[in-house]
């Protein structure tokens, strides 16, 4: 009769701890930060697609593009992967550029808050190479922190379906 007992009160347990919302992953973002739920006409979107979105719409120089790369760099990753003085990123980041050298590019960090860190990087590089580490040195001491607004759910679902996304280079 105990071992009956015993078997019903762990099924019983086994039963209650499914139904409680521990255990379930919040999404989270290409920078492994946790992001508060999404609802609405986002809802069946990934947390880390409405991010880069909403940068590219806040930030991106180009809003009439055809294609949107997402390129995933991660730390350690050179700032000019063609000089070889380059430094190199402290921490991953993201790369958004439009699919022509003219829409321009946003590179970035998350911090997981609803600010980034913004890299004044372009996306092609050109001078006279090699620039010396101090350059690059400045460049990653010189990061803008920006707070990234909601948007429109309308333009961020449209941005969406234009994604492409790469790791890497």
């Amino acid at each position: 009769m105990k071992k009956g007992y015993y078997a019903a009160l762990f099924l019983l347990i086994l039963m209650l701890t499914g139904c409680t919302s521990e255990g379930k992953s919040e999404p989270l973002t290409e920078t492994s930060a946790k992001t508060k739920s999404v609802v609405g006409p986002l809802s069946s979107y990934p947390s880390n697609k409405i991010e880069y979105a909403r940068v590219w719409l806040q930030l991106g120089p180009n809003q009439e593009i055809d294609e949107l790369n997402v390129h995933l760099l991660p730390a350690g990753t050179p700032l000019n992967p063609d000089d070889s003085t380059s430094a190199a990123y402290p921490e991953d980041v993201i790369q958004l550029a439009g699919s022509r050298l003219a829409d321009g590019s946003v590179t970035y960090s998350g911090n997981g808050n609803g600010t980034i860190n913004v890299y004044n990087v372009p996306l092609r590089w050109d001078g006279q190479y090699p620039a010396g580490k101090k350059f690059y040195e400045e460049i990653i001491n010189t990061t803008k922190l920006v707070s990234i607004d909601k948007g429109s759910p309308n333009k961020i679902v449209k941005l969406i379906s234009k994604m492409k996304i790469v790791e890497g280079f």
